[in-house]
Formats: C-alpha cells, sequence, structure tokens
C-alpha cells in the first residue's frame, strides 16, 4: 500500500479546517467536493475509524409484513487512538453501520376476552415448545429487555413441570386433570388450570431410533453462542444412544452435505468426531439441507421406530430456499412420510425464532432454544423420552362455558395454536403432538356470572339472546372440556370428555397452579401488563418463592431471579418504550 506523505495529508486535513470554519462561503456538496478531491490527490488511501464498542443495535420484527424497528440511541463519541485522524464529512468517509439484529418474532395479540353469551366455546391445538422461555431467558441475563411478540405466554407456562397426575395404564395415551382457584391477581376472578400429562417411558425401553442431525454450519454460526455450544449440545444426547438406534449427520452451508452416513448409534466415538469437525463458513442454504435430511431419514427408516429430524440452526437462511411458506409445505409434505421435526434454535443477533417455532409446529415436532449447556442437557438427556417419542398426534382442547357460571373468559397464550370450532372434530386439520413423559397446561382466567369484575362493558340491549337468563345449571357444571387426540399411525382420532363442577372451586390452591399463574403473570408484565390488574413484578416474584415446591434442578428459584432482573430493566426503561415495540 502507498502511503501519502506527511505534507499531503496535512494538506487534506487543512482543507477540511478551512471548510469547517466558513460553514456559509459555500454549499455542503461543494465542500464535499473540494475535500473528496484534496484526499484523492495526497492517495490517502484508508481512515480508520475505532467504533465505541457501547454501540447499541436494533430489533427488527418480521411478520410477513411490513416491519417495524426500534432505532437506538446514537453511540457514545467515538474516541480515536493517538495518531488517526476522524474525517467527518459523509463525502469523504462512509462509517459502516453496526450491524442490524435482525432477530424475526411473528407479531401477536393476545387472545381477546369473550362474553361467554356470544361465543361459549373456546377451541385450541395443544403446545408443548418452550423455546419463546429460554430465549428470553438469555436476553434478559444480557440486560436486555426483551421485545413482547419473543415472548409466549403458553411456552413460558410450559417449561416448568407442574407434577400433573400420570395416567394408570395406556389404555388412554394421557391423563386430564383440572383445577380452579381464584385469580390471585383479582380474587372476583378465578383460574382455570388444565393438566395433561402423557405416560412415560423408560429410556432403555424407546424403540430403536433413526434420528438425523442436520447442523447449520455457515458463517453466521460462527460464534460462541452457536456452533460451538451446539456441538457440546448433541455430544450430551451421544451417550444416550444404542446400538439398535441410527444417526447421520446432515450439514448445510452453501450448499448441503452428508458428514456421517447413517452409523449405528453405539459408535459413540465416530458421531463425537464428526461433530467436532464441523466448522461455519458460507451462506445458508437451509432447504437444500431440510431435504437431504429427510432423504437420509428415509434411507434409514425404522418401522414402528423413532424417526425424525433435528435441526439445529440459528434460522438465518440467506440462500435457496428461503420462503418460509416454501420450507413449510416442504417439511409438511415430508412429514406424512413418518419423520418428525424437532427444531433447536442457537444463537442471537439474527435468530430467527418465527421460522423455528413454524417449522416445528408443521412437522409433527418441537422447538426449543439452546442457550446453555444445562439447557441442552435439560432437552436432549432429560426430556430426551418426550423429544423423540410421541405417544399421541393432533391434540386439540375444546372447552364449552356455562354461562349460567362464567360470564366471561380469556385464554391465555395459544394465541397461534386457537382453532375454529369446527376444526375439532375435523381429522384433516393438523395440530400439536405429545411425547412419552410430556405435560402440558393451560390456563383460563374466567369471570363468574354476576360477580361484577366483568372487564367488557355491557350491552345496551341487553346479553345477545339472554342466553345466561335461560342457561340451564347442567347440575353445577362450570363448564364441559372435551379433548380430541390420534394415536400414532392412525388417522382416525378418538374423544375425551370430562365435566367441570363449580363445586370443585378451591380457595387454597396448590403450589403448581399458583406457580402456574406467576409465570403467567411475568409473562403478562413481559407483553405490557395488561390483564392482571394491580400485580406487578414483586407481587409475581413473591408469588413464585412461595411456591417453590420441589425444585430439582433449581428451574423455579432461577425463575425468580429473572424477575427481579426483568423488574430492573423495567425500572430504567419503564412504561411502553421502544424495547418493547411490536411488529404491525
Amino acid at each position: 500500500m502507498r502511503h501519502a506523505s506527511p505534507c499531503l495529508t496535512l494538506l487534506a486535513v487543512a482543507l477540511l479546517a478551512a471548510c469547517q470554519s466558513q460553514p456559509t462561503a459555500k454549499s455542503a456538496a461543494a465542500q464535499d467536493a473540494e475535500i473528496a478531491a484534496a484526499a484523492a490527490s495526497a492517495t490517502l488511501d484508508a481512515v480508520q475509524v475505532q467504533r465505541s464498542a457501547e454501540a447499541r443495535t436494533r430489533i427488527q420484527y418480521n411478520r410477513a409484513m411490513p416491519t417495524a424497528a426500534y432505532a437506538p440511541p446514537p453511540p457514545a463519541p467515538m474516541k480515536m487512538a493517538a495518531g488517526y485522524v476522524a474525517l467527518q464529512s459523509p463525502g469523504l468517509v462512509s462509517l459502516p453501520a453496526e450491524p442490524a439484529n435482525t432477530e424475526h418474532y411473528a407479531a401477536h395479540d393476545d387472545n381477546p376476552i369473550h362474553r361467554t353469551t356470544e361465543q361459549s366455546v373456546s377451541t385450541f391445538s395443544i403446545d408443548v415448545d418452550t423455546g419463546s422461555y429460554s430465549n428470553v431467558r438469555r436476553m434478559l441475563r444480557e440486560g436486555v429487555r426483551p421485545p413482547a411478540d419473543a415472548v409466549r405466554a403458553e411456552e413460558f407456562i410450559n417449561y416448568f413441570d407442574y407434577r400433573h397426575p400420570a395416567p394408570t395404564n395406556r389404555d388412554a395415551p394421557f391423563r386430564v386433570s383440572t383445577e380452579l382457584a381464584p385469580a390471585p391477581w383479582n380474587s372476583a376472578r378465578q383460574v382455570l388450570m388444565i393438566g395433561i400429562k402423557g405416560y412415560d417411558v423408560p429410556k432403555a425401553t424407546l424403540p430403536p431410533a433413526n434420528l438425523v442431525f442436520l447442523i447449520d454450519t455457515s458463517g453466521s454460526m460462527d460464534s460462541p453462542d452457536k456452533l460451538p455450544l451446539l456441538k457440546q449440545a448433541f455430544a450430551q444426547l451421544v451417550p444416550q444412544l444404542r446400538a439398535q438406534d441410527r444417526v447421520s449427520i446432515v450439514v448445510y452451508a452453501g450448499s448441503a452435505g452428508l458428514v456421517l452416513p447413517p452409523t449405528p448409534g453405539d459408535r459413540h466415538d465416530d458421531i463425537l468426531g464428526a461433530l467436532e469437525r464441523l466448522q461455519a463458513g458460507g451462506s445458508t442454504n437451509g432447504g437444500d439441507g431440510i431435504r437431504l435430511a429427510y432423504s437420509m431419514a428415509k434411507q434409514a427408516f425404522v418401522k414402528d421406530g423413532v424417526n425424525r429430524v433435528i435441526l439445529a440452526t440459528d434460522g438465518d437462511f440467506n440462500v435457496g430456499t428461503i420462503d418460509q411458506g416454501a420450507l413449510e409445505t416442504l417439511v409438511g409434505d415430508q412429514r406424512k412420510s413418518g419423520i418428525a421435526l424437532t427444531t433447536l434454535g442457537f444463537g442471537q443477533g439474527n435468530y430467527n425464532d418465527a421460522m423455528a417455532e413454524r417449522l416445528a409446529d408443521v412437522g409433527d415436532g418441537n422447538h426449543a432454544y439452546i442457550d446453555t449447556p444445562q439447557e441442552a442437557r435439560k432437552v436432549l438427556v432429560e426430556e430426551m423420552q418426550s423429544t423423540l417419542l410421541t405417544i399421541a398426534r393432533d391434540v386439540k382442547i375444546q372447552i364449552e362455558f356455562n354461562p349460567a357460571y362464567v360470564s366471561e373468559y380469556r385464554l391465555i397464550g395459544y394465541e397461534n395454536r386457537v382453532l375454529k370450532r369446527e376444526d375439532f372434530a375435523n381429522d384433516k386439520v393438523d395440530a400439536g403432538d405429545i411425547g412419552a413423559g410430556h405435560q402440558v397446561t393451560a390456563l383460563y382466567e374466567i369471570t363468574p356470572t354476576g360477580s361484577g369484575a366483568e372487564r367488557l362493558p355491557a350491552l345496551r340491549y341487553g346479553q345477545a339472546g339472554n342466553a345466561s337468563a335461560t342457561a340451564a345449571p347442567m347440575n353445577g357444571e362450570i363448564a364441559h372440556l372435551a379433548l380430541r387426540y390420534k394415536m400414532p399411525g392412525q388417522d382416525r382420532s378418538r374423544l375425551i370428555e370430562t365435566p367441570i363442577q363449580a363445586a370443585t372451586l378451591t380457595r387454597s390452591p396448590g403450589e403448581s397452579f399458583r406457580f402456574a399463574t406467576a409465570v403467567a403473570a411475568y409473562a403478562d408484565l413481559l407483553r405490557g401488563g395488561k390483564h392482571i390488574d394491580g400485580w406487578g413484578w414483586r407481587e409475581v416474584a413473591a408469588a413464585a418463592r412461595g411456591a417453590q415446591g420441589e425444585d430439582r434442578f433449581g428451574l423455579r428459584r432461577e425463575f425468580t431471579g429473572l424477575v427481579e432482573q426483568a423488574r430492573q430493566l423495567a425500572a430504567r426503561d419503564p412504561g411502553d418504550t421502544p424495547a418493547i415495540a411490536r411488529g404491525e
């Protein structure tokens, strides 16, 4: 590289100073042109500018519609190293922009409050994903207030074990339980907790598993919280594999490649060695990777066994098939062959949460986010049976509330799982699956008829159809609960029905109920705190501390710490600020 002489360099600086000292003498464009010409004649090849490490990034939200972006305050003044000159004119130097944080979250609104006399039936698909909770945990630990759309209440609630009662035999793959108690944030209202617990299977008795590790090795994965953490995560799963299992490893960057053909699961050294050799580089052709992964899964298909692709990525697909709709179609077509898809999210900055969650939904799998080796162990070791083995497919819940007892109701979370009423009995409509030992928890906030605690304004001309006046008590039933599910390999659903009695209301709910409602309130606060009346961060933390119970892995204790971290962030950034901006 040629270097400018001291005299010519000084000439360029002098010209700059002269222009800046006479701002009215010439137009800004003329000044910029003179400065650029002087710099070029002086053969000034480059000017180095050190950006402040404290510069903040912005977050964009993708809703498959125009996005809203949070533009942060300008970075702190730059500190220049000795011997460097900062030329501020845009005509001379164009400073590289701080890489934008392009994490994508599907925008969603909270479920509305329904007047029972107008709409007495609520229908939704179950969800066993937990990725939203651990992803938000990552943000809070980094001192970042999470965007509202990163918070999915059902995934927060389902992250924890509530010890719902399990089935006593396998005539039905799961058992349903309910609990009804006053809402902790307003005793005039009530919360109905629905628990579903699947039968468990000892790891040693799991059927043979055919697993394909589909691993993103693109350049965007070159970060300690991405590919290196990914290797640690899968390395914890490998020792659990047996001789009857089969493992393949497919990677994708600019193109897809086969790193490990179908290999017996007990060849741990071969599998671990293939993982260890992985390196990041190139663009991200996720579509080709998915196609090759399913091809390997079909090649090693195990009849009556576990056949699953485990996709590990930051979701930043940028070449090949990048349209989310096309990818969903590809995955949806493949699930019909009996191969499920689980997605594991990694990293930050460009994490595509919306895509990772949606592909898992379409692929009859589940989605988790791995932020630590401990989370990897929870998902891939402690919960291996539920992650791998599906015991019930297309599980749907339908509640009909009795207007004689219930004036209003609101489903907490599950916004992207709500179904039409007619979808419940339609076996062609896809829904969530339950794995061995899995549990699902859903909460409804309900307003008793005549309580005076209604949120919706009274109708001018009275109740629609005056249903509340004519509704039959139905032997004290507050609601009727129905579930539909399919056994694996079957196309016709089965039905479970159970009434919920008003007399089951308890004024002393169990610790699981109290902790679950605290988690629901925490999620609501992170989304703006619109539904929990006078409750705040301290009330949520106190409720959680009072319901710790048996906390084998310390997750409930960790939760109370996260509530405090969120409280401190909210105190520094009060109100509806751009930090919780929403996609529109």
